[in-house]
C-alpha cells in the first residue's frame, strides 16, 4: 500500500515550477502589454493633447501637419511618449483665435505660462499613464485568467489529464519558446517605432540650445515656425523665469529682515498698542498663508512656496479664481498650486467664478480640500465655504449657476448658524456671499477675494470680513502672465485655538519690478458687539455694517 502511493508527493513536487514559471510568464506579458499601450488624455499649454507610451526611446510632439518635435526620452526601458497635440477647446477663449501661424504669436504668453512650470504636467501625466497603465494590465491579466478557466473547464477533467500527459515531456522547450516569442515580440515592436522615428529626418535646432530642449529634433513645417517664433518664446519665458526669481529672492530677505526687526521691536517694547502683538510670545498660534485669484500665475508658485515655508505655515487658503477659464487645459495650473503648498501642509480652496466643477476636482485629485457647503475642520479651525454661485468666462460674460448669490448666502448662513461647534471662519469667493452669515453673527471672520484690491479688516454685522488683492497681479485687460503687471499680494494670519480668533494679519506685496514689500503685522480688529436686526429699535438694520449691495461692486473681475 505505501509503495503505490509514495510517487504522488514527489509527482507533485516535480510538477509546481512549470505552472509558476507559466504564471510569471502571464503576468510579465500582461504587464508589458499594459506598460506599452498605455494612454492618457491631458493637455500641452492651451491645446488638449493624447499622451501615448511608445518603445522607441523619444518624445515627440506630433502637431500633425506642421510636424513633430523630438527629443531623446529619459525613462528605463527604451520607453518614449507619442504626444499629440489637438484643438484648443472652443471654451478657451483665453487665446485669440488662431487660423495662421502668424497668429501663433499672439498666444505667446499661454505658451510661456505652460512652460513656466512643465513639471506639474509632467507628474500629472506619468500619474495618469502609470494608472492607466496599472488598470490594462490587471485587464489583460483577467483576460489570461478567465481564457484559461474557461478553456480548462471546456476540455474537461479527462481531457486535460490527457494533454496535461502529452505535454509533460515538452514543458522546459514550451516555456522557454513562450519566453523568447516574448522578447521577439518587444524587439519587433521596437525596431518598427525606431523604423517609423527614422523614416522622415529630424534636425536638430539650434533656437533650443542651452535649454532643457537642448538637441531637440524637428520635421516637417515646424521647423519654420519654431525660427520664425521659436527665439520669441524662449526670450519671453527666460524673462519670466529671471523676474520670477529675483522677486522670490527679494521675498526671502525681505521677510527674514522683517520678522528680525518685529522681533527686535518686541524684544525693546513688547506689544504696541493698535499693532501686533508680540510675535514670538504664542508657538501654539496657527499660521495661515492667504492667496487669491491666482489665474493660472504659475509663476507665483515658487514665492507661495518660499512664503508658507518662511512663516511656517501650517494652512495655505485659496480664495477661488485659481483658473483662468475653468477649462482642462489648466489642469496643470491647479496641480501647479497644489504642488507648491509644502508636504504636512493643510490647503483649502473655495472655487471662484472664473474656476469650474471640473478644475474644483483637479485642485482635489491635488491634495486641496475643496469647500462645497460643509463646515470642515483644518489644524482646529472650523472652516465653512462654497464654490461660487456664478460662472464667468472670458468673452462670454458672467451667467448664474444653480443658485443665486443670494440663495447660497441663505445655505451658508443656515449651516454656520445650525452647527453645534460653532464656526470659525468663513471663506468665499465673492465677498457679500457671506453677509447673510456675518450679519446673523454665526461667523466671526470671513476671507474673500474676486474684487483684485484689498480691503483691511473691516466689521460687518457681527463678524470681520477680509478681502484679498489677487496674487497673480490681475489687472484689467492685462494677462496673467510672465512678469507682473499689477502688484501680486499674500497675507499671513496667525490664529489662536484657544481663544478661536485670528490674532493679526501680514500683507506681503511682489510689485512690477521684481521687488517683495513685508508689511509689519497689524492687530485683526475685534468687532463691536451689535444689536441683531430684529431688535433693532423700529426694526431697521443695526449698525455698524459695511456690506456693499451687490449693484455697487463689480461682478467679473
Amino acid at each position: 500500500m505505501s509503495d503505490a502511493i509514495a510517487p504522488e508527493p514527489t509527482l507533485r513536487r516535480r510538477r509546481w515550477w512549470p505552472r509558476l514559471l507559466l504564471g510569471v510568464v502571464a503576468v510579465v506579458a500582461a504587464l508589458v502589454f499594459g506598460v506599452t499601450t498605455a494612454s492618457y488624455p491631458g493637455s500641452l499649454g492651451p491645446h488638449e493633447a493624447r499622451y501615448d507610451v511608445t518603445v522607441d526611446g523619444t518624445v515627440t510632439v506630433d502637431l500633425g501637419p506642421l510636424g513633430t518635435l523630438q527629443i531623446d526620452s529619459t525613462l528605463p526601458l527604451d520607453l518614449g511618449v507619442h504626444i499629440t497635440v489637438q484643438e484648443i477647446p472652443a471654451s478657451f477663449v483665453g487665446l485669440d483665435e488662431a487660423t495662421t501661424l502668424q497668429a501663433l504669436s499672439g498666444d505667446l504668453s499661454s505658451y510661456v505660462q505652460f512652460f513656466s512650470a512643465p513639471r506639474a504636467v509632467v507628474r500629472d501625466v506619468a500619474r495618469g499613464l502609470a494608472l492607466d497603465a496599472l488598470v490594462r494590465t490587471l485587464v489583460a491579466l483577467l483576460v489570461v485568467i478567465v481564457a484559461w478557466g474557461a478553456g480548462s473547464t471546456l476540455l474537461g477533467a479527462a481531457r486535460r489529464r490527457e494533454l496535461a500527459d502529452r505535454v509533460r515531456p515538452h514543458e522546459r522547450h514550451l516555456l522557454m519558446g513562450g519566453a523568447i516569442a516574448v522578447v521577439v515580440v518587444l524587439a519587433a515592436s521596437s525596431g518598427l517605432e525606431a523604423a517609423r522615428k527614422d523614416a522622415e529626418p529630424a534636425v536638430a535646432e539650434s533656437v533650443f540650445d542651452g535649454t532643457a530642449l537642448e538637441g531637440a529634433r524637428v520635421t516637417g513645417r515646424l521647423g519654420g515656425v519654431i525660427d520664425t517664433y521659436g527665439r520669441n518664446a524662449l526670450d519671453a519665458y527666460e524673462r519670466s523665469k529671471a523676474f520670477y526669481a529675483r522677486a522670490n529672492a527679494s521675498l526671502a530677505a525681505q521677510w527674514e529682515l522683517t520678522s528680525a526687526a518685529v522681533v527686535e521691536r518686541d524684544r525693546l517694547f513688547g506689544s504696541v498698542p493698535g499693532d501686533s502683538s508680540v510675535r514670538t510670545a504664542d508657538p501654539e498660534l496657527v499660521t495661515v498663508v492667504v492667496v487669491s485669484d491666482l489665474h493660472c500665475n504659475v509663476g507665483m508658485a515658487p514665492l507661495i512656496t518660499t512664503l508658507v515655508e518662511r512663516s511656517d505655515a501650517s494652512l495655505v487658503l485659496d480664495a477661488g479664481d485659481t483658473t483662468i477659464n475653468g477649462t482642462s487645459v489648466e489642469q496643470f495650473c491647479v496641480s501647479t498650486f497644489a504642488h507648491a503648498v509644502p508636504d504636512g501642509v493643510e490647503l483649502v480652496t473655495s472655487p471662484g467664478n472664473h474656476d469650474s466643477a471640473e478644475t474644483a476636482q483637479m485642485y482635489a485629485r491635488a491634495g486641496a480640500k475643496v469647500l462645497d457647503g460643509e463646515v470642515v475642520d483644518v489644524d482646529g479651525i472650523r472652516i465653512l465655504g462654497d464654490d461660487d454661485p456664478n460662472q464667468t468666462r472670458l468673452g462670454q460674460g458672467t451667467s448664474a449657476g444653480v443658485r443665486t448669490a443670494d440663495e447660497e448666502g441663505a445655505d451658508l448662513a443656515a449651516t454656520a448658524c445650525d452647527d453645534d461647534k460653532g464656526v470659525d471662519l468663513l471663506l468665499v469667493h465673492t465677498p457679500w456671499v457671506g453677509d447673510a452669515t456675518l450679519e446673523a453673527g454665526c461667523a466671526p471672520a470671513q476671507v474673500s477675494g474676486h474684487l483684485h484690491r484689498r480691503t483691511d479688516p473691516t466689521q460687518v454685522g457681527s463678524g470681520i470680513r477680509y478681502i484679498s488683492s489677487s496674487s497673480a497681479g490681475a489687472t484689467l485687460n492685462q494677462a496673467t502672465v510672465g512678469p507682473l503687471h499689477g502688484t501680486a499680494e499674500m497675507t499671513v494670519l496667525r490664529w489662536d485655538p484657544d481663544a478661536r480668533r485670528i490674532v493679526d494679519y501680514q500683507v506681503v506685496q511682489v510689485t512690477p519690478d521684481a521687488k517683495a514689500h513685508v508689511r509689519w503685522p497689524a492687530t485683526w480688529p475685534t468687532p463691536v458687539p451689535v444689536v441683531p436686526s430684529s431688535m433693532a429699535p423700529g426694526g431697521t438694520p443695526a449698525t455698524p455694517t459695511s456690506a456693499p449691495s451687490p449693484g455697487s461692486v463689480p461682478s467679473q473681475p
